[in-house]
């Protein structure tokens, strides 16, 4: 897997497509703010939804913080490249 910094930068790259189709920018103007590997408590990768059951499991994987426009977002993911990008919070 490619890495920037030891950061997947698959899964940078796809969040920051994210961020980009929500302002209609460029993903070029989007800016990392930070990645770290996390290890999340379940499979809801820190942001369960009500009402969802979630597997007990420590799942490893990344926080993504990107700005764009003024605005923060904020992805948890795996570490699979095409695993889920999930946006909470920011």
């Amino acid at each position: 897997m490619a890495t920037t910094n030891g950061s997947p930068t698959q899964l940078i790259e796809r969040a920051k497509a994210e961020v980009a189709g929500l302002g209609r920018s460029s993903a070029e103007s989007v800016q990392v703010v930070s990645v770290e590997g996390v290890d999340w408590s379940d499979s809801s990768l820190g942001c369960p939804k009500a009402g969802m059951m979630y597997a007990q499991v420590i799942t490893p994987g990344y926080r993504i913080v990107l700005e764009s426009g003024g605005r923060t977002y904020e992805f948890h993911t795996t570490q699979n490249p095409e695993g889920p990008l999930v946006s909470c919070g920011g």
